[in-house]
């Protein structure tokens, strides 16, 4: 595992709540081997004390003081040289660069290790070429985690609608923005609805990746490749944050029976991520942090699927549903 904040944690609790569990129910019995954050890293063959290393990172700060650790710890020779089928990327996502999440999934598919990412950057920014590169060394790149935390929107579409063809999609993708945008509905202006979400830890101290619509670009850009096998990347949406939306406009827009709210478009021509007025009487014109996405297929029509789009424990069990994916593949092949 590289990467042990929110993300990581919630995942190292649910593996010690789901032991039992996971072994009854799909005859796993995972163990992490290995664990680096920014600051040190600890490794065992036979598998790392959870509730140990939890208490080094509470503690100490780092992952690092589960042993005496390793200080000149790198993340590189980490993935190449600790024995394992699978690296989970869980470090922080940098939109502009992609890194260094990029660099962690390419070591780690050279080397013959599958991948789970839960870190948007790379994919953003280069999915074709991973998509390629785990095809080219036999393994395989997950990433549900990255689009609608805990809810199944990737795996929704690639599953249950795979005996029709997605035409397009459409769908709040953004569950900071909907809050604030809530907000405003409720008669909040602007900047007193962004700081609402930054108090209640919805919104970052620099809000940018959010209210300025990167993230939910992100994340069309990852549904656009994996659902409707596109090859794009950032630089192919057209985007439009928040920031402009105007208490006058939200009024305005609820006396013809609508809503504003930042919706990210997919259809074979374009991709788009702008404030839109909405019907409230369309499923996808959900409020709070919720996420929402509407397919439409060739010959079922419409489905829509909600929930909630983000925290560490959802985002952790999107790990856990593909780590039993790769389990189960691996075991039919």
């Amino acid at each position: 595992m590289v990467g042990f904040g929110v993300v990581g944690q919630s995942f190292a609790k649910l593996l010690l709540s789901r032991s039992a569990d996971l072994y009854s129910k799909h005859g796993i019995k995972p163990r992490i081997v290995a664990c680096v954050d920014n600051k040190g890293s600890a490794a065992a063959p036979a598998g790392l004390d959870l509730q140990r290393l939890l208490e080094a990172k509470k503690t100490r700060g780092t992952v690092g003081g589960y042993d005496k650790g390793n200080k000149g710890f790198d993340p590189a020779k980490v993935i190449e040289n600790v024995e394992a089928e699978v690296m989970l990327e869980c470090s922080p996502t940098d939109l502009s660069t992609g890194e260094p999440g990029t660099a962690h999934i390419i070591n780690a598919m050279r080397n013959g290790k599958h991948v789970i990412s839960v870190n948007k950057g790379p994919l953003a920014l280069a999915f074709p070429s991973l998509i390629e590169l785990a095809n080219y060394n036999g393994v395989m790149l997950r990433f549900s985690g990255t689009v609608g935390g805990g809810t199944p929107i990737l795996e929704f579409a690639k599953r249950c609608l795979k005996g029709d063809r997605i035409v397009s999609f459409q769908g709040i993708l953004n569950g900071t923005t909907n809050y604030i945008l809530s907000k405003m509905e409720e008669g909040m202006d602007y900047k007193s609805a962004l700081a609402d979400s930054k108090r209640k830890g919805y919104a970052e101290a620099n809000p940018s990746l959010d209210i300025d619509g990167f993230d939910a670009a992100a994340k069309l850009v990852i549904m656009a490749n994996w659902v409707m096998g596109m090859k794009v990347t950032m630089k192919d949406v057209k985007r439009t944050g928040i920031s402009e939306v105007r208490s006058a406009d939200v009024k305005k827009a609820a006396e013809r029976g609508n809503a504003i709210k930042l919706i990210a478009t997919c259809d074979s021509r374009r991709l788009d991520v702008a404030p839109t007025e909405v019907a409230k009487r369309d499923p996808i014109c959900v409020n709070g942090t919720l996420n929402a996405v509407t397919f439409s297929s060739e010959h079922s029509g419409q489905q829509t699927i909600i929930g909630r789009g983000a925290g560490g424990m959802e985002t952790a069990s999107a790990i856990l549903r593909d780590l039993i994916e790769i389990r189960d593949t691996i075991f039919e092949r």
